[in-house]
């Protein structure tokens, strides 16, 4: 996953993260974003599962005719986003 899909899902989940004011730049407050924090981290688990799919997808093509059973795991991986 590149920093700009992170970036992308991050807005996608209306999370918005500020330093604190009184002059530490190294710390970052979450209060009040715990709900936009699952979302986020539900999104990326999302693209995770997929991108792990779609490598299953690709084994399938490539051994196309082989009894490799890869779509069963594509369809395992993605399953798991219904849970």
């Amino acid at each position: 996953m590149t920093k700009d899909e992170i970036i992308r899902m991050a807005r996608e989940a209306g999370m918005a993260v500020t330093a604190p004011s009184w002059g530490y730049t190294d710390t970052y407050h979450f209060a009040g974003y715990e709900d936009k924090l699952e979302r986020f981290a539900a999104l990326v688990a999302a693209a995770e599962r997929e991108a792990c799919a779609k490598v299953c997808d690709d084994i399938d093509v490539e051994y196309e005719g082989e009894d490799v059973l890869a779509t069963w795991c594509s369809a395992a991986i993605r399953a798991k986003g219904n849970k």
